[in-house]
C-alpha cells in the first residue's frame, strides 16, 4: 500500500532534519502537529539539494544535482517518487500548492553553488539569496497560513526578510568554510583577506533591518506557527549578537556557535513570551 510507504517518506524526512540541524528541529516540533510534518519534508528536500552541492566532493556532483532535479520534476508530476524525501516534499507541495516558481527558483540558486564561487554585484547577490532562502520561507509561509493566500500575501514580504536575515547570518557564520573548504564569497565586493569590523558592520545593519520586518510577520502568524518561527528568531537573534561581539578576524578563523545550554535557555526564554502573548 502506498499509504506505508509514504508514512516511511514521511520519517525520512523528519529524520533528515534531527539529524542535519538540532536548532531548526527544535523550533519545527514547536510548530503545530498539524503542520509540522509538512515543514520536516519542505526542509528534507532543501537539504539534499544542499548536500549535493556542498558536500559531496568525492563525487560527480553535478550529475548528481541534475538527478536529483528530474526526479523531483517527476514526482511532483506524477505525485510519487522512490527516492522517499521527493515523494514527501510533492505531498506537501500539491496539499498547499505550493507555486512551481519558488522551488524552481531554489534549485537555480543550488545549482550556481556547483560553478559559481563570487557575487560580484548586489543584484547577483540578492537574486541568489532570494532563491536559497527566500524562496524556502515562502514555501513554509504557504504551510503556516495553511494556503489562505490573502494571509500569505499580507507575510509574504516578511517571510522573505525573515528568510534572508538567516541566510545572511548563516554567511557570517560559516565565512571561514566557505571561503578555504569551498571557495566561495556571497557578500558583493568583500574582500576577504582586508574583512575587518566596518565590514561586519555594514552586513549587521543590513540584517537588522531584515530581522525587524521579520518580527513584524512572525507577530501576525497563526498560533499554530507562531511559537516555532519565533524561537528559530531567537536564536538566530542569539547567534548574531555573538558575532556582532566577536572580532572580525576571529570570524575568519572559526565558526561562530551557541552553546546547547544558550539554546536551552532560548528555549525557555520563547515559550515564557508565546505563554504570556508578548509575540
Amino acid at each position: 500500500m502506498k499509504s506505508i510507504f509514504d508514512i516511511v517518506s514521511k520519517r525520512c524526512s523528519k529524520t533528515v532534519t534531527q539529524s542535519y540541524s538540532t536548532s531548526f528541529s527544535t523550533a519545527t516540533r514547536l510548530l503545530a502537529p498539524s503542520i509540522r510534518q509538512d515543514i520536516y519534508n519542505i526542509y528534507g528536500f532543501v537539504r539534499f539539494a544542499d548536500e549535493i552541492v556542498d558536500s559531496f566532493h568525492d563525487y560527480d556532483k553535478e550529475t548528481l544535482f541534475h538527478d536529483f532535479k528530474k526526479q523531483m520534476y517527476d514526482a511532483i508530476e506524477n505525485k510519487i517518487s522512490l527516492n522517499p524525501i521527493l515523494n514527501a516534499f510533492q505531498e506537501t507541495v500539491h496539499k498547499y500548492e505550493i507555486p512551481e516558481h519558488l522551488y524552481i527558483s531554489f534549485m537555480n540558486s543550488m545549482e550556481k553553488d556547483l560553478h559559481k564561487s563570487n557575487y560580484l554585484t548586489k543584484e547577483e547577490y540578492e537574486q541568489y539569496i532570494y532563491g536559497s532562502a527566500d524562496v524556502v520561507g515562502l514555501m513554509c509561509l504557504k504551510v503556516f497560513v495553511k494556503g489562505d493566500q490573502n494571509k500569505y500575501d499580507e507575510l509574504k514580504e516578511c517571510a522573505m526578510r525573515l528568510g534572508s536575515a538567516f541566510q545572511k547570518i548563516n554567511f557570517l557564520r560559516d565565512l571561514k568554510a566557505d571561503m578555504e573548504g569551498l571557495e566561495r564569497s556571497y557578500f558583493p565586493h568583500l574582500n576577504l583577506q582586508a574583512f575587518d569590523d566596518s565590514n561586519k558592520d555594514e552586513i549587521i545593519i543590513e540584517i537588522e533591518e531584515d530581522f525587524k520586518a521579520g518580527l513584524n510577520g512572525i507577530i501576525h502568524l497563526p498560533l499554530e506557527a507562531k511559537l516555532g518561527v519565533y524561537t528559530a528568531y531567537i536564536y538566530y537573534t542569539k547567534l548574531l549578537n555573538k558575532i556582532k561581539n566577536t572580532p572580525s578576524s576571529e570570524i575568519q578563523q572559526r565558526r561562530i556557535r551557541v552553546s546547547n545550554y544558550q539554546k536551552a535557555g532560548l528555549l525557555a526564554k520563547s515559550y515564557v513570551f508565546f505563554r504570556l502573548n508578548l509575540i
